[in-house]
């Protein structure tokens, strides 16, 4: 889960001593230090903004994006691809809300209309819609009981879009609605499935599924290829114009660079792209935030 951070508690006595390692002053002890100096180059690394490609980023100046993160996440989460959108020059308004706390339906009707109206403004006459996770169950109900006249695309990250098995597992154990809310219990496949009650997508959609987990107890709870909370088969939904998988976990998918570059992708051509577009291919990400009781975090 995606906890804000706290202020970080110093030690007292003689924990506190002061070490050079790599020329960065450190206090701690030795071994605590000597880790910290061989993580600092990956944490710079995975902080690091992702610059546009050339070959697919361009101006669009008449589009703006709305993002909406999923369950027991803030959008904080979706600070790298939305800085991507941005310097590939699209308007973008990276939406929070308080997915714990409401049903679907109410998550939906009361935060899409004030992102779509941050969005609009002078020259923009088409607005896409990225999300990851839950995020792609609201803007369903909401364009299943609304009508947005200048609707672009919609890429959807890793969507229950036909429930989830680990819901179904997970209902009745202690502490699931205090970790995941109202809107948890309406991601299974059962009788409560808000997305098996939705209908096809009648909208340019773009869908794309991770097929690597770190969560070996989720998975064993979901049939074929998983991400870790949401089988591949469950992310499908009918009308769909796009699909692919990647091989990123449910928790991290969103910020791996290659996802990214394929969102501006379909948003740009309305597909998404059968090559390589630009670095590496990704490898596998290890979620160290999400408990065992978190089913989208």
């Amino acid at each position: 889960m995606n906890k804000r951070r706290g202020q970080i508690r110093r030690a007292a006595g003689p924990t506190r001593e002061s070490r050079l390692i790599r020329g960065r002053r450190c206090f701690g002890s030795f071994k605590d230090c000597a880790v910290a100096a061989l993580l600092a180059p990956l944490i710079v690394a995975c902080s690091m903004p992702l610059a546009p490609d050339a070959a697919v980023a361009q101006p669009n100046p008449d589009a703006c994006v709305v993002i909406l993160h999923g369950l027991v996440r803030t959008s904080n989460s979706m600070g790298k691809l939305a800085d991507y959108l941005v310097a590939s020059g699209y308007r973008v308004v990276n939406a929070s809300y308080p997915s714990r706390e409401k049903l679907i339906e109410d998550l939906a009707i009361e935060y899409i209309p004030p992102a779509l109206a941050d969005c609009r403004g002078p020259g923009i006459d088409r607005v896409h819609f990225v999300t990851h996770s839950m995020g792609g169950i609201l803007v369903r109900y909401y364009l299943e009981n609304e009508t947005i006249d200048d609707l672009g695309r919609v890429v959807m990250i890793s969507p229950p879009n036909q429930g989830s098995e680990v819901v179904d597992q997970l209902f009745d154990v202690p502490g699931f609605e205090a970790i995941n809310g109202p809107a948890g219990y309406q991601l299974g496949t059962g009788d409560n499935s808000l997305p098996l009650q939705l209908g096809p997508a009648e909208f340019e959609l773009g869908i794309i599924a991770g097929d690597y987990t770190t969560n070996f107890v989720f998975s064993s709870m979901l049939p074929g290829r998983d991400d870790g909370k949401v089988s591949v088969e469950r992310t499908k939904l009918e009308g769909m114009a796009d699909f692919i998988v990647v091989h990123e976990p449910h928790s991290l998918i969103m910020r791996d660079k290659d996802v990214i570059r394929q969102v501006l992708y379909f948003l740009q051509n309305g597909r998404f792209s059968r090559e390589e577009i630009g670095g590496s291919e990704p490898g596998p990400a290890v979620n160290v935030n999400c408990s065992i009781e978190a089913v989208s975090c």
